[in-house]
């Protein structure tokens, strides 16, 4: 299954945000990385660069190759609406990232895995699909046989986070997706207009 496992910490130097998550590495050197660190002179970046550079912080905040994410562009491109609200939409209602969102896994990785490893059931049936793409009042849940896992449990009693889409027990580990969300209820710092006028020349 292709995905990034590169190393994050630099990937996120890159961007000048923690990206994957909480990294402790990138407090310590949360400036760009490179040979001469924060001394390096910068010269200002071109247009192109500074989209190119959005949609790649797009791809690795939510774990998508480019196949992948230029397909998602041709469908957000294809429904009516705002084009880089919907491709926004479409990454927030892959299964992956409404596990990570409930608070199942602390990182989208971690999802992601939980997912392909079949311990991640959608309206009853186990998906292991991580691209999976949820629908309004899709319930999510974890399996029986998976409950009783440390991973899972850590996670759930580490998270605090409540999202206005999502709709999670902690108690009977399960959810719904209630709605689409809205460009301004997704948390992400994703300026996705650069990202539709890169695909767009």
């Amino acid at each position: 299954m292709a995905r990034y496992t590169g190393p994050k910490t630099k990937i996120a130097r890159k961007f000048g945000e923690a990206i994957f998550g909480d990294d402790k590495n990138f407090e310590k050197r949360n400036y760009p990385p490179g040979q001469h660190g924060n001394n390096r002179r910068r010269g200002k970046k071109s247009e192109y660069a500074v989209q190119l550079q959005e949609k790649q912080k797009a791809k690795y905040t939510y774990g998508i190759l480019e196949r992948q994410f230029r397909n998602l562009f041709k469908k957000a491109s294809a429904t009516s609406g705002i084009t880089g609200e919907i491709l926004l939409q479409l990454c927030e209602a892959r299964l992956d990232n409404v596990v990570y969102r409930m608070g199942i896994s602390p990182t989208r990785s971690g999802a992601r895995q939980l997912v392909s490893h079949r311990h991640i059931t959608v309206n009853g049936e186990i998906v292991n699909i991580p691209s999976y793409s949820l629908k309004e009042g899709d319930v999510v849940g974890v399996r029986e046989k998976s409950k009783s896992l440390v991973a899972i449990q850590d996670s759930l009693a580490k998270n605090s986070k409540v999202y206005e889409w999502l709709n999670f027990n902690p108690d009977t580990m399960t959810g719904a997706f209630v709605k689409i969300p809205e460009r301004i209820q997704i948390p992400e710092n994703i300026n996705e207009q650069f990202i539709v006028e890169l695909y767009s020349k």
